[in-house]
């Protein structure tokens, strides 16, 4: 029988404490097996050290998008700021990317001073290092991240590429949009990140199940795909790794939160709490145990 690995990575750690708290609970309940820390987060230095308390297995999640820079040099005058002296945002860093306004040292730079920070705060290099809201995988910026990686010695990422995607009817047609986007990026990178040694989980879920698509059946029904596409191809006696992204917590309070310009629509939404709920009903639980899936973290692969 194929052994499964499963890491269940909630992301934005360090985002508010509300969500530190909402993710140590699922942590602590066994519904999630990692996570991944903003350092630009306003409670990044208590996610930090709830991190030590409970030993979970912490990484970094890289942010280009969301909020003011962790270098100083940059914090004044850089490509990455808007005019507000801000990241460009999500579509914004996007759009001035696609324009070449982005100078790419200056995305090493933060990424660079990002890692440092993280090391700050947390007495170790991160075992794995993605980015918040999939920059990483974007052109040009893919190969600064992947050049970062390697010089720190960082061995895993992430790569959004979710079989069946283009099958989930649920999902609004201009969120989709955004996640083909993703995924097509997201391909064009598999060859950057393989020639820097960078590894990554066998198969990635967590865009058809984000939010208000998570319920315990389609988190069913996407490991269960997931484990018969691994099952198709293995050798007898094998191991294989899925990572499933989440994003669990208390709804956000303004003005507590964010990465300096206080919290985001999605982070004050119902949606956190409704992950949080449905991560840690017992069935879940009971359907790891049933498919032999042992949830872990990158430094356990």
């Amino acid at each position: 029988m194929l052994q499964v690995k499963l890491i269940i990575t909630g992301d934005d750690f360090g985002y508010c404490p509300r969500r530190n708290q909402g993710i140590v609970d699922c942590f602590l309940a066994g519904a999630i097996s990692n996570v991944s820390l903003l350092v630009n987060g306003s409670a990044a230095a208590d996610a930090a050290e709830l991190a030590r308390r409970h030993n979970i297995p912490i990484g970094l999640h890289a942010n280009l998008s969301e909020g003011s820079p962790v270098c100083e040099v940059l914090k004044r005058n850089s490509s990455l700021l808007n005019q507000d002296g801000f990241f460009h945002g999500k579509m914004g860093f996007r759009t001035a990317l696609s324009k070449g306004l982005l100078k790419m040292s200056e995305v090493k730079q933060e990424l660079k001073a990002q890692v440092e920070l993280f090391h700050e705060l947390t007495g170790h290099l991160p075992p794995h290092m993605d980015g918040h809201q999939h920059v990483h995988v974007l052109p040009e910026v893919r190969h600064v991240f992947a050049e970062v990686l390697e010089e720190y010695g960082i061995k895993y990422t992430r790569v959004p590429i979710e079989p069946g995607l283009h099958n989930c009817d649920w999902i609004p047609p201009s969120l989709m949009d955004f996640y083909l986007g993703v995924e097509e990026d997201s391909f064009n990178t598999v060859d950057v990140f393989t020639k820097h040694g960078i590894r990554w989980a066998d198969i990635y879920i967590g865009l058809s199940t984000m939010g208000r698509s998570m319920s315990v059946s389609s988190l069913r029904s996407a490991l269960g795909s997931a484990i018969l596409r691994l099952t198709a191809g293995a050798a007898h006696g094998s191991t294989a790794a899925i990572e499933l992204m989440v994003h669990p917590g208390y709804p956000s309070v303004p003005p507590a939160g964010g990465c300096g310009q206080g919290p985001d629509d999605f982070s004050q939404s119902w949606e956190r709490l409704h992950e949080l709920q449905t991560l840690i009903k017992p069935e879940l639980q009971s359907y790891y145990k049933s498919r032999n899936i042992q949830l872990c973290s990158f430094k356990d692969l």
